[in-house]
């Protein structure tokens, strides 16, 4: 069975993260380079983690995680789809489980907010840990004055954190925004399907998602 560190090694891995991520800087996109990606996966791995869940069920997540934007390098519409075909043939061939596949497969096919579900604890352990990554170190736009609204909301986040409260069954994101940048509005502006996919996934996990914003719960 493959883990993490042997994925991380596979040269057509490394290869089509590295230009997907070229093409998404080519169109304007924010940062989703292997700095984003061994986010993801060390976050998704500690959500199933702390909640007691097997420890393979952690490295899928985390591998899940490390590969979940991998179709970038076809196209961002429906990349999470295209990731996880393409992903498909790498993981049989590295010799992981049928099902073991499946459940990876599902999980980058269901990250996106426009049509994901948290289809199994994977897959919600990766949404929760995708949808935390707001931070102005991934906004590549080096002019203020021509930023969008997804640039203005990167770049006023100076922190993101998940927590896990085992005891209340609790899933915690905290954001530290400044708001002379981006008012709160705008936050949910683009991110509110976001924050409700956030919340579906928690729920699946049997947690309450909660949100935080300048230390004030807004979920």
């Amino acid at each position: 069975m493959p883990t993490l560190q042997q994925i991380k090694l596979n040269p057509v891995v490394n290869s089509f993260i590295k230009k997907g991520n070229e093409f998404l800087g080519a169109m304007g996109f924010t940062e989703h380079s292997h700095r984003h990606l061994n986010l993801v996966s060390g976050i998704a791995s500690n959500i199933i983690e702390k909640l007691g869940y097997p420890e393979r069920e952690a490295e899928l997540a985390a591998i899940a995680g490390y590969l979940h934007d991998i179709g970038n390098v076809v196209s961002r519409n429906d990349h999470g789809i295209s990731g996880a075909m393409i992903v498909y043939p790498i993981l049989s061939g590295m010799g992981m489980p049928p099902d073991e596949t499946a459940v990876v497969l599902s999980a980058i096919a269901n990250h996106e907010e426009q049509y994901g579900q948290p289809v199994n604890i994977v897959a919600a352990a990766l949404i929760l840990a995708d949808k935390s990554d707001v931070h102005r170190s991934r906004v590549r736009n080096a002019d203020f004055a021509t930023f969008d609204i997804h640039d203005r909301v990167n770049y006023a986040a100076e922190n993101a954190s998940v927590w896990v409260d085992t005891a209340r069954r609790a899933i915690t994101m905290d954001l530290t925004i400044d708001i002379e940048i981006c008012p709160v509005m705008e936050y949910f502006e683009i991110f509110l399907t976001r924050m409700m996919l956030c919340r579906r996934a928690a729920a699946f996990l049997e947690c309450n998602f909660e949100l935080i914003i300048n230390g004030s719960k807004l979920l």
